[in-house]
């Protein structure tokens, strides 16, 4: 009997610590969600799990494998507490054992506008293709396999009509790489582009060292890839070793400004550099667009920029940052820390609603220790070689300035291809 109540209470004993840890664990998530609502980061801003939650049984396999900890389990069903936290990965559908998660785009409240694609990634302009991120697909193992089938449709397509390309593609994430490998391997004559001056696309602007979800990718010229979780800078790696190998050629800084279809069915593709006749486009660009512009006198000058790229070659320097995102707040926190820079960050709102709270709570921080100036209710009036002019409550202001540094987000060619006659479809979270 004396040792029935040994087990027993050894037993009890491990309930109870067991219960314990996941209360806690539930109270955590409960405050991760109930902070995200307040931050205004509770909606996801893209390809987003959503969990039936009579399903669900609670194994916690979803949180445990969502690297950017946006799924928690509360009152015994995993939820989304971080949804601006989610990339769209979709290790979580991977992961749940019983079925329980969709990947779907939008919610309820915000529509996503996504364009309507065949099989075959033709929309229902014929010779207009689109793959990856802007088609609503974020995962980039399919990303990459979208681009590489598409391409080999344009190459099984028949089309009239005298072009200088086979099919110009816009583009230098996952799915315009692989769509660009795949024009190798098939012979056509292609235009590869990138806005940026660099590779990877959205991957491109991830945190440093955030772990991007992958797995084996399949590319024309290379083969198979084996992925499982991979760093940015690793996958970042990985790209420029496949344009190296291959010789895959890229135009960069240059973006699409417009596209034409003659009479004839080939397309005019107008871009900044230059004009392009092609049988053929491959939109394969992300759902961040192009960077927002302030439309300012002075914009078109070099030291106005639209990223941080490295915060220690603004040192010793007057540097504006424009936005009230985290971006924008994580670039002014990264000048302050360095040496003799001058930080200021300027946002036409009256308080940074959608953003981390550690990021909220180390710019004021960086503030109240005087080494960055934060304007909230102003905006940039023009911009000169060495000041730069700011409105600041109704009032204008002359700073000195060396650099600018406009983290505003960015706007999709939404207009621009539904002017071609892309259809769209709204999506209020549905697959």
């Amino acid at each position: 009997m004396s040792i029935f109540l040994i087990y027993l209470a050894v037993t009890l004993a491990i309930v109870l610590v067991y219960l314990r840890r996941h209360k806690r664990k539930e109270r955590g998530h409960i405050d991760d969600l109930r902070q995200a609502v307040v931050a205004g980061m509770s909606e996801p801003q893209s390809l987003h799990p959503v969990i039936d939650p009579l399903r669900c049984i609670g194994s916690g396999s979803c949180a445990r494998a969502c690297p950017e900890q946006a799924i928690g389990i509360i009152a015994g069903k995993a939820v989304l507490t971080n949804g601006a936290a989610c990339i769209g990965h979709g290790a979580c559908l991977s992961a749940c054992p019983v079925e329980a998660i969709k990947l779907v785009f939008g919610t309820e409240k915000r529509g996503v506008d996504i364009p309507n694609v065949r099989p075959n990634f033709e929309t229902n302009v014929p010779g207009i293709f689109i793959a990856g991120e802007l088609g609503g697909m974020g995962l980039i193992r399919k990303a990459a396999e979208q681009g590489r089938q598409a391409v080999d449709s344009i190459w099984a397509r028949k089309s009239s009509g005298q072009a200088d390309y086979d099919v110009v593609i816009v583009g230098g994430g996952p799915a315009g790489i692989s769509g660009g490998l795949s024009a190798i391997q098939h012979g056509l004559r292609y235009k590869l582009i990138e806005q940026e001056d660099s590779l990877g696309g959205s991957v491109y602007h991830y945190p440093r060292n955030k772990i991007a979800m992958t797995a084996p990718v399949k590319l024309a010229l290379v083969g198979s890839i084996k992925m499982g979780e991979i760093q940015k800078e690793k996958l970042l790696e990985f790209w420029d070793d496949v344009v190296a190998k291959t010789g895959l050629k890229l135009s960069f800084r240059e973006q699409m400004e417009n596209v034409e279809r003659r009479a004839d069915g080939v397309f005019v593709v107008q871009t900044n550099k230059g004009t392009y006749s092609t049988r053929a486009v491959l939109l394969a660009i992300g759902r961040r667009g192009s960077p927002r512009k302030l439309d300012v006198p002075g914009e078109e000058s070099s030291k106005v920029v639209y990223r941080l790229i490295d915060a220690e070659q603004y040192r010793d320097m007057a540097v504006l940052v424009v936005g009230g995102g985290d971006s924008a707040l994580e670039a002014a926190i990264a000048l302050s820390e360095q040496p003799g820079t001058r930080v200021c960050l300027t946002y036409r709102g009256d308080a940074f609603a959608r953003v981390k709270a550690k990021n909220r709570l180390r710019l004021a921080q960086q503030e109240r220790a005087g080494r960055l100036r934060v304007m909230l209710q102003s905006q940039v009036v023009s911009i000169l070689q060495k000041t730069i002019t700011v409105s600041y409550r109704g009032e204008n202001q002359e700073l000195d300035n060396d650099a600018v540094i406009v983290c505003a987000g960015g706007v999709l060619p939404t207009p621009l291809l539904q002017k071609v006659g892309i259809e769209f479809e709204t999506k209020y979270g549905t697959a």
